[in-house]
Order: structure tokens, then C-alpha cells, then sequence
């Protein structure tokens, strides 16, 4: 399940207008990086180190450090991860390239996914001659209700957060993205980014028990942080 990126544009979804919140570009980047991060989750991809080779087969040849490379990982593919995980496969990028290249399509793939599995539903909101804008009411609450708690317990309440959770909050604290989900005062603000500053600078995975996973996931999370930055 490519749970990061649909947790993510389930909570970016406005109640009122079933709208994803966050202006585009920013709304593509965030989503694309969490395709990204399912994958790194799934210990399928992580940044290269420096000296290192391609697998056999290609060359051997050495990838500059951060490229992200393709790792081998046994089980099914996610449809949802197949597109980035094809991309990287074909050679290894920088995670900025990388976001790049999906957030082209990655909105209407997550939306397509949802709408199958149930979980919302597309209706038009307005329609032009040559264009229609959608929106997107959630079919329950089931899945986001969750999602949502996760990530204020991790805020507020300083609750060590889920892999998937810190990976929300990460990509957000990047893009400055955090007001789509909260509104806030000033002294709440200030709160919320020190403490969002933490879990996206790793520290989520002191308060937690980890795995090869969830390392893979923290250390691919600060290679991803970092491309969004500059993408911002």
C-alpha cells in the first residue's frame, strides 16, 4: 500500500469544498516525494553513497552521491509506487529531478486510486469548454480520522510518530505546507514548526523502535526534505 501518499492527499482535502489544499506546484512536489518515500519505506530505493556503483548489468559505473538508486526487495509492487519506482530504475536521479518528473501526473494517479479503492468521490465542481475542475468528498472518515490524530499526537503531544506519520509531517515542514491541515495562533505556530523542525531532522527515529525500514525511510526523508527545499 503506497499508505504515505494517500494518507497525505486525504489529509490535504478541505471538509467544506473537497478540495485539496496547497497551492500547486507545492501540492504535486509533496505528493511525488511521498511516492518517493513509500518506496524508500518498502526498501526499494535510498540515496547512493559516495563512491558507489551501479548494480551489475548496468556498467558498474559509480553514481554521484544522493542520486537515488534502485534497491532489490522481495514481495509485489504498489500500483501506485510502479511509476516511480520504473523512473529510478532507468537510472538512477536526484531526488529533485525525481520529484520533478512525477508530480507531473501523480495528483491524478492518487485521485484514480482512491476512487476505485472507494475511499472518495470525484465530482464535478465546474465545467469549461475546454477544462472541469473536481472535487473530491472523502466516502468516510475511516482512514483520515486516524491519519489526522496520528499527526496532532505527534505535534502537541510530542507521541512518538509511525513511520508513514513522520513522513507526512517531513514533506509538509518542507513546503511550509503545515497550514493546510492546521490553523493556528502565533504561540501555536511557533510550537508546531520546532517541533515539526524535529521529526523532519530525524529525531523520530530515536523515540522509536527501527528497523532497516524505518532507517531507510529517515535517511531518504532528509535527501527528499532537502530537494523540496529547493524546489520551493
Amino acid at each position: 500500500m503506497a499508505r504515505i501518499a494517500e494518507d497525505l492527499f486525504l489529509l490535504l482535502l478541505d471538509n467544506a469544498t473537497a478540495q485539496p489544499g496547497l497551492d500547486s506546484p507545492r501540492r504535486e512536489h509533496v505528493l511525488a516525494a511521498a511516492s518517493l518515500l513509500d518506496l524508500a519505506l518498502g526498501c526499494r530505493v535510498r540515496p547512493a553513497v559516495d563512491g558507489e556503483a551501479v548494480p551489475a548489468g548496468r556498467g558498474g559505473e559509480a553514481v554521484p552521491a544522493g542520486r537515488l538508486l534502485v534497491l532489490a526487495a522481495p514481495g509485489p509492487v504498489d500500483p501506485l509506487d510502479a511509476p516511480a519506482l520504473a523512473l529510478l530504475q532507468s537510472r538512477p536521479l536526484s531526488p529533485r529531478t525525481a520529484i520533478k518528473k512525477l508530480s507531473t501526473d501523480i495528483q491524478k494517479r492518487l485521485t484514480d486510486h482512491l476512487v476505485q479503492t472507494g475511499q472518495i468521490r470525484r465530482t464535478v465542481q465546474s465545467s469549461r469548454l475546454f477544462s472541469k475542475t473536481y472535487a473530491y468528498p472523502l466516502t468516510s472518515r475511516d482512514r483520515v480520522g486516524p491519519a489526522r490524530t496520528a499527526v496532532m499526537a505527534a505535534l502537541f503531544d510530542r507521541t512518538p510518530p509511525a513511520p508513514p506519520t513522520a513522513a507526512i509531517i517531513t514533506v509538509l515542514h518542507a513546503v511550509d505546507g503545515l497550514g493546510a491541515l492546521l490553523s493556528l495562533n502565533d504561540r501555536g505556530w511557533r510550537w508546531v514548526h520546532a517541533r515539526a523542525g524535529e521529526i523532519a531532522a530525524g529525531s523520530w527515529v530515536d523515540e522509536s523502535p527501527t528497523g532497516v525500514p524505518e532507517v531507510n525511510l529517515a535517511v531518504t526523508a532528509a535527501a527528499v526534505r532537502q530537494a523540496l527545499a529547493q524546489l520551493t
